[in-house]
């Protein structure tokens, strides 16, 4: 069954409507309408929210485990300013030492030469 389905069942057992699960998760109603449409896949941060509110476990809907090791994929739709904030706090956690090396990496890059001569002179100089 797909999340959508599977979403839209447990909440019209529980007697909520689409309006109230987006006021308890903070998530806007169209971002509700398009999860149970499957329109689009839930972030791990909806995933957790609409776990919480509706007291279901959804760790099994998460697609963590189908991704690839050292697969990044990025996709940023701004329909909520408090969703981004809450996924790009998310995203920076996961991921903060793949930010930290592509950082460190850009800096060596864009300084090479002056690294580069930095050496040489103190190479020469002793």
């Amino acid at each position: 069954m797909e999340f959508g389905l599977r979403l839209k069942e447990i909440r019209t057992s529980l007697n909520y409507s689409q309006k109230e699960l987006a006021e308890q998760t903070g998530l806007t109603l169209r971002t509700i309408q398009r999860i149970e449409n499957n329109e689009v896949t839930p972030s791990l941060h909806s995933l957790k929210v609409i776990g919480e509110a509706l007291k279901t476990d959804l760790s099994e809907y998460s697609t963590k485990a189908e991704t690839k090791p050292y697969e990044f994929n990025l996709t940023i739709k701004i329909t909520d300013m408090n969703q981004l904030i809450a996924d790009l706090k998310t995203l920076i956690k996961n991921n903060w030492k793949m930010i930290l090396w592509i950082i460190v990496v850009g800096f060596v890059l864009s300084n090479y030469e002056a690294i580069k001569a930095g050496f040489i002179d103190g190479w020469q100089s002793h």
